[in-house]
Parts: structure tokens; C-alpha cells; sequence
């Protein structure tokens, strides 16, 4: 059972991703027969730390404090990507997993966990700014770069920021049930579990021609893709054969021209869930899905998550 916790703190620490772990954890909400936490704030580098935004954090306790834990939580802070950590911390990290506590690191605090060797053959989570710095700092982790938190018990990780609360309260659902972690998370007036993953959230439209080969092109089927595009047709209006149009068209985009349009489509499809109240048969038409079931499906498989469920999270209640 989760009763005792601790948030380890470096200096740089990240407020808010600091806050999420005390919301979640070091809140007494006893008088609304919810679990009491025996939580407290450990530094791991002296009595007083400096956070990111200029202002000072002092806390009574140490590392000691990590050896009683249930659950161990590193917060993100400013240099976390690059910096050294002390080995004292890594050294109470491995233990605490070793006897069984969970360790969840928000954010960047995952850096801090791969440092201790506790993402060697797991699977985790990161904001997908540090996916490719992270997989590039510790290779035996699979980071898993667009899902909003993992769970390789006993390690957790979480993307950035909002992504914390979701760990938080799914380690609370796990362990104390879902009406826990669902009264939590209306105390808090959030939802207590998220739909999707981090691909929603990030713009990232495909790379524009390198070239100017197949420049021309793309503009036009950014005009029309609400139209059956082949690579024939492509090829056709770039005058060369398929077969060279497709190979030109690669090394210039770095991708196909199938990916590339069904990405623009994509694109299209979000802008006009997010600026219009277009049906969902009008949004597949015009962004050339066809049909609403086509664009559920590719938009699902794009951004893990339904168009629906997207509009009502990038428009809120006008779009209810």
C-alpha cells in the first residue's frame, strides 16, 4: 500500500513540476475520507536549493529520508538534460528500487533516473523536446516519445509539465482505486485520465524541400488535398518518371509523398477542429480524408488520439 512519499529536489527544480507531487501527494484531504500521505520534500544537494525562477527552496530533510519511501519523485529543473548529479542520489535511487519502492521521475527528472541505471531495458517517457537527447544519453532505454507517461513498474516516467498529474493519479488509481484517483483529480479540476499522447500537442508539420525540384509540387498539393493524388500525377506535373520523382522527392522531404500529404492532412484536419464547428463529414472532405470514419482512423494513428476528443481539448466548451 502507498503511504509514504518523498520528492527529491536538485537545484534548478521546476516549480510547477514540483507542485504536481505535492497537489497529488502532500495534500490532507482526510476530512473527505481520502488517503493522508506521509509525504515530504528531500534535497539532495544541502538545506537550501534555488529554483529555476529566481527564488530559494529550503527543506529540513535529506537523501535519508528517501530510504523510508513508497515512492520516490524526481521533478524536472533547468540543466537536468546535461548536468551531474551527485552519486549519493543515484546510489538511494537504485537502492529504493531495489527493495521494491517505485521511483517516478516528471519530465526531465527522467534524465536524473537514467543516470542511475534504472532505465537500462525499460520503456519511458520524456517531453518530446528530450526524446532524442535522452535515447541518445542512455541507448539501453526505449523512449517512447509520444505517450504522455509509462509505467515499468517499479520505474515510472512522464512527459512534460501536465503529464506529471497523469502519472500521479494513475499510480494513485493503481494503487487505491479509481474513485480515489478520480476524487483527487476533481479536487484538483482536472480530468483524471487523458486521452491520446504527446503527439497532439506538438507542431511538427514535415520538412519543407531541401531543393527546389519538387518545390513547385508541393505547393500544389497543399492546394489540393481535398483531391486523389498518385505519385503518377505528381510525377507528371514535376515532368519526370515516377520512378524519379519518388526517389527525388524523398531525398528532398526526407519522407514519401503518401506520408507527406496524409501528414498535411492531418495538419489541415486540426486547424479546422480547432478554429471551426465544421461537421465531422465536412472536415474529411475538405481535408481529403473522405469519409469521417477514414479520418478518425488516421487521426487516431497520427496523434493517438480521436478527432473529437481533440476538438473538445483544444476548444473546450464551445465546442460541447
Amino acid at each position: 500500500m502507498l503511504k509514504n512519499v518523498a520528492a527529491v529536489l536538485l537545484d534548478g527544480v521546476h516549480p510547477f513540476e514540483l507542485g504536481v507531487v505535492c497537489e497529488v501527494f502532500g495534500i490532507d484531504r482526510s476530512d473527505e475520507g481520502l488517503p493522508v500521505y506521509d509525504f515530504a520534500v528531500a534535497s539532495a544537494e544541502g538545506p537550501s536549493l534555488a529554483a529555476n525562477c529566481g527564488f530559494t527552496l529550503s527543506t529540513a530533510h535529506g537523501l535519508e529520508r528517501l530510504e523510508e519511501a513508497d515512492l520516490i519523485a524526481v521533478p524536472a529543473g533547468e540543466g537536468y538534460v546535461a548536468r551531474a548529479y551527485p552519486p549519493e542520489l543515484l546510489d538511494a535511487l537504485r537502492r529504493a528500487a531495489g527493495r521494491g519502492a517505485r521511483v517516478l521521475s516528471v519530465c526531465s527528472g527522467v534524465f536524473v533516473l537514467g543516470a542511475a541505471g534504472l532505465l537500462d531495458g525499460r520503456r519511458c517517457a520524456v517531453h518530446w523536446r528530450h526524446a532524442d537527447t535522452l535515447a541518445r544519453r542512455f541507448p539501453r532505454a526505449v523512449v517512447e516519445p509520444d505517450v504522455l507517461y509509462v509505467d515499468e513498474d517499479p520505474v515510472i516516467t512522464s512527459a512534460g509539465t501536465a503529464a506529471g498529474i497523469d502519472a500521479c493519479l494513475h499510480i494513485v488509481r493503481k494503487e487505491q482505486g479509481p474513485d480515489v484517483a478520480n476524487r483527487i483529480a476533481r479536487r484538483m479540476v482536472v480530468p483524471p485520465h487523458r486521452d491520446g499522447g504527446q503527439a497532439q500537442y506538438i507542431e511538427r508539420p514535415l520538412p519543407r524541400s531541401q531543393g527546389d525540384t519538387v518545390a513547385e509540387v508541393l505547393v500544389w498539393m497543399e492546394r489540393h488535398l481535398d483531391e486523389e493524388v498518385t505519385v503518377e500525377r505528381l510525377a507528371a506535373r514535376a515532368h519526370m518518371s515516377p520512378r524519379t520523382f519518388a526517389r527525388r522527392f524523398q531525398q528532398e522531404t526526407g519522407t514519401t509523398p503518401y506520408r507527406w500529404i496524409l501528414r498535411q492532412r492531418v495538419l489541415l484536419a486540426q486547424e479546422l477542429l480547432e478554429r471551426t464547428d465544421e461537421t465531422m463529414d465536412a472536415i474529411a472532405d475538405r481535408a481529403g480524408f473522405g469519409t469521417a470514419a477514414a479520418l478518425r482512423h488516421q487521426f487516431v494513428r497520427a496523434l493517438g488520439t480521436t478527432p473529437n476528443a481533440y476538438r473538445r481539448t483544444f476548444r473546450g466548451p464551445r465546442a460541447a
